[in-house]
């Protein structure tokens, strides 16, 4: 097993609150974290249908079973033993009594905060981190064009599956099994189309008529899709920062795949020849710099808020992150070899944001680092040095 690098930040969750909930895609290591990091704990899979039948029909008497450390795997097929899990933590409130996990983020977190707010905790576990596989396995990051192809799923990594073919089932068993679940979606076929488009917009802006037009959906509905794939944790929409200067900047969000390996997937590549000459192999590599620093993010590793700035002159800035005085902004290149024009886009911004900006960095696609006229040239393998 790799170590996942959210275990302390888990630990210290369970250490505040009664309950914890850890959310974040299907297959993206749950379980294996739970068991891994509570090992002396009792563990219960809801997906098996006897055991939430009997959790349905009578909660009582099935939590009764369990006063305390206990995991409660996929507990979205049970979201009713939540407001049971309320009562027993309110008369015993011990921290890390209840471990929860669950993938469908909307639903659930809407139940979960209404049953135990303030009484639950929560973490998000996205796939692998580079970081996580520098440590450990770092020759799965020799080829970056690879890298991205394969995606950080911790199946096609621990068990060496054909990513390919995984990625072909996860994509059938989201579409019918989450996303009738989580939105009444009757047209899975023209849902399938619209997350095949969202793949070819990863690190672009959002354009919900374009989207609407060629899905043959309202405007609303796409709205809507968005929303379903944000709560099933395939994509996160990155908001414009515009907080602190005066200019004019674009309001529209930027969408984000949170998988560069689903993403190329949905994209029709399918061997790493085609990715290496693929127009949008510079948007999957910001893809995945982006992946990283909200993993970074979720793991509790850096309490930074990310965004991306662009006015309307076309001066961009790829991210910004934010935490309280740290203001950072990142320019991500995928190329392999250094030019100095790649710091265009950050010395423009440096002059324009001025004081505010604390740091400014570029990630490209090399494996040395160094600092180029102020700037910081970190190796899309070393995020670390953030």
């Amino acid at each position: 097993m790799i170590p996942r690098a959210c275990e302390p930040y888990l630990r210290k969750i369970a250490s505040q609150f009664p309950v914890v909930l850890i959310t974040g895609p299907r297959q993206s290591g749950k379980t294996t974290l739970a068991r891994h990091a509570f090992s002396d704990y009792g563990y219960v899979n809801l997906e098996n249908l006897d055991t939430a039948d009997r959790a349905r029909e009578d909660p009582r008497g099935f939590l009764a079973q369990y006063h305390s450390t206990v995991i409660f795997d996929e507990i979205q097929r049970t979201p009713s033993l939540l407001s049971y899990l309320q009562q027993i933590v309110d008369e015993h409130p011990l921290p890390g009594s209840f471990i929860l996990t669950g993938s469908q983020q909307f639903n659930l977190m809407q139940t979960a905060t209404q049953s135990l707010a303030g009484r639950i905790g929560r973490l998000e576990l996205l796939p692998f981190s580079v970081t996580e596989l520098q440590e450990h396995s770092p020759s799965l990051l020799e080829n970056t064009t690879a890298s991205l192809r394969r995606g950080w799923y911790p199946p096609i990594i621990d068990r060496d599956l054909d990513a390919d073919l995984w990625y072909e089932n996860y994509i059938a068993t989201y579409l019918e099994r989450d996303v009738r679940q989580i939105e009444n979606i009757r047209d899975l076929l023209a849902f399938r189309r619209f997350l095949s488009l969202c793949a070819g917009r990863t690190a672009q802006l959002v354009n919900l008529s374009e989207l609407a037009g060629e899905c043959g959906v309202s405007h609303n509905t796409i709205k809507a899709w968005l929303s379903v794939l944000e709560a099933s944790y395939l994509i996160k929409l990155v908001q414009p920062y515009h907080r602190n200067f005066s200019k004019r900047v674009v309001k529209t969000p930027k969408l984000y795949f949170i998988d560069t390996g689903l993403a190329a997937r949905l994209l029709g590549i399918r061997t790493d020849d085609q990715l290496e000459h693929h127009p949008l192999r510079g948007a999957l590599f910001e893809t995945c710099v982006f992946g990283e620093l909200l993993k970074a993010k979720t793991n509790g590793l850096a309490p930074w808020e990310i965004y991306f700035w662009r006015d309307h002159s076309g001066t961009e800035v790829d991210f910004i992150l934010e935490s309280g005085r740290t203001f950072i902004a990142i320019e991500a290149k995928s190329s392999a070899t250094f030019h100095p024009d790649f710091t265009t886009s950050l010395s423009k911004f440096t002059a324009f944001a001025g004081s505010d900006l604390t740091h400014s960095v570029l990630v490209y696609g090399g494996s040395e680092a160094f600092t180029f006229k102020g700037v910081s040239i970190v190796p899309w393998t070393r995020l670390d040095l953030l």
